[in-house]
């Protein structure tokens, strides 16, 4: 079956055939025809089987061949990352007619955003906080919108879009054609759907004798020690056929490390996490996409907008939180009904989490096998060579501070590191007119100009205290203490000399 048996306008089906795309898979084949009759759908489908398509296709060409100007679609995604594939995916399809797709997300300066909508753009994709902000501002007009889609409906809920959600379909008319995908259906979702949708159809396009888990995914656990996961990864970097990488890390910092640390060791890494801004996390989406380069760390903010049919391997850095958690990220690889493996990491305190995971899919591996970098089974299960080392090239050893400090003073340079440098700064004048420096000058330096002096006054008087007075205005001291000065009057310094 191709995309010209499902009625798909010529022009469309050109567009996807430039890209490969000719035949359709499982879920567009159910919801492409209900689309287009403009029938209310509930799609519940994998990640990565194809869904932006099934409900992409049919509401460009409801739309028609030159819709007037102005937003008559109105798609809605949980993330940024999402947002942005998403509009490429539909931009794609209406490559051949006179449709505007413009991508509304925050991140990014308004002004490119409003000015395409004010140039007439048709369809809108964006995330809710931004699309709601906007049409708050009256810059996005939702009151002529007939097609709203909404998708990965499970990671708005989590996120906690929900209320947001409300309003957008509160802009919009209430006779539109309406779509909802997700992966997973949990009871909010469900209601939701009551409430905005007219006596929707539920699709379920999966195999009935498809677990649920990919079928054309290899799930592989280890229990990994914290300390030995970078040198495993970097031996699993060198397995035989591996190709683009995505590896998922509990933390923003986590991500951070870890991409700084393959780098260090010779990988072509790229990171996409909260602590990046916009311009970074797409520059970073582009080059993966692009195989600049080849392993890209996240967390879980870009999970589902991560849409790259050539991942051959997912590494769960850390243990993910819950199941659905799991199936979204595993799912970033065997798409497009190619294979993958999925690699998960579980700490020891994290066995439980693991428990529920291995439980709630049916895994059947309850036990992951206890593994370090240099563990026979970690070679043989992902065709790692053997003699694979965790480091590609070797790294130069940088110069220490204190080394270069040494060699300075040996050499007799003078730097801002080195004593000699800073002996002539230091010297002082004694109340003899002899002129002091290094580490003797502690010991003949005015009372008020020490370091004590300068931060306890209290210092001062200990000093005073030490000798008796004529009642002159001079001190005595006995024998065992050294002179001490009045104190001068005047302000004092503000910090001790160095």
């Amino acid at each position: 079956m191709t995309f010209a048996d499902l009625q798909i306008d010529q022009d469309m089906v050109d567009a996807l055939a430039t890209k490969g795309i000719i035949e359709p898979f499982p879920i567009q084949e159910q919801t492409i025809p209900l689309g287009l009759s403009g029938q209310d759908i509930i799609g519940q489908a994998k990640t990565g089987t194809g869904k932006t398509l099934g409900f992409g296709l049919p509401i460009i060409q409801r739309i028609g061949l030159n819709p007037e100007p102005g937003v008559q679609v109105l798609v809605v995604v949980p993330t940024r990352e999402l947002c942005v594939q998403v509009a490429e995916d539909l931009e794609l399809a209406t490559s051949n007619r006179a449709t505007s797709v413009v991508a509304i997300y925050g991140g990014k300066a308004y002004e490119g955003q409003v000015e395409q909508l004010k140039a007439g753009a048709q369809i809108v994709v964006g995330t809710p906080g931004r699309l709601l902000d906007l049409a708050q501002q009256r810059l996005l007009n939702l009151g002529n919108v007939t097609e709203m889609v909404l998708d990965e409906a499970d990671k708005m809920l989590d996120l906690g879009f929900l209320a947001d959600i409300e309003k957008l379909f509160a802009k919009t008319p209430p006779t539109r054609h309406t779509m909802l995908f997700s992966a997973t259906m949990p009871g909010p979702i469900v209601a939701l759907a009551r409430r905005f949708m007219s006596k929707p159809i539920h699709i379920r396009a999966t195999d009935p004798d498809e677990g649920l888990t990919q079928a054309n995914i290899k799930h592989v656990v280890y229990r990994a020690h914290s300390l030995d996961k970078d040198e495993v990864v970097s031996r699993i970097l060198q397995a035989d056929g591996r190709g683009k990488t995505v590896i998922f890390t509990r933390t923003k910092r986590a991500a951070a490390k870890l991409v700084e640390e393959l780098n260090d060791r010779g990988f072509n890494a790229a990171a996409v996490h909260g602590d990046l801004n916009q311009d970074q996390r797409e520059r970073a989406m582009a080059a993966f996409k692009a195989g600049k380069k080849d392993v890209l760390i996240a967390t879980d903010v870009a999970a589902r907008g991560i849409d790259v049919n050539d991942v051959t391997h997912v590494i769960n850095h850390t243990v993910p939180d819950d199941h659905d958690t799991y199936l979204h990220r595993a799912g970033r690889t065997g798409r497009a009904g190619k294979t993958g493996i999925a690699v998960t990491f579980v700490d020891w305190d994290d066995m439980h989490k693991w428990a529920l995971i291995n439980r709630a899919l049916e895994m059947n591996q309850p036990e992951p096998v206890e593994t370090y970098s240099s563990s026979p089974h970690l070679y043989s299960d992902l065709d790692i060579p053997a003699g694979s080392k965790g480091r590609l090239k070797a790294t130069p050893v940088k110069e220490t501070a204190p080394r270069a400090a040494a060699e300075n003073r040996g050499s007799g340079r003078q730097g801002s590191g080195s004593s000699e440098g800073s002996s002539n700064r230091n010297r002082r004048r004694t109340r003899g007119g002899q002129g002091t420096s290094g580490p003797g000058a502690s010991t003949t330096a005015p009372a008020s100009e020490s370091s004590e002096a300068t931060t306890d006054a209290a210092s001062v008087d200990t000093n005073v205290a030490a000798g008796t007075h004529d009642g002159q205005g001079h001190e005595h001291h006995d024998g065992n203490s050294a002179p001490r000065r009045r104190r001068r009057r005047g302000p004092r310094p503000t910090s001790a000399p160095q």
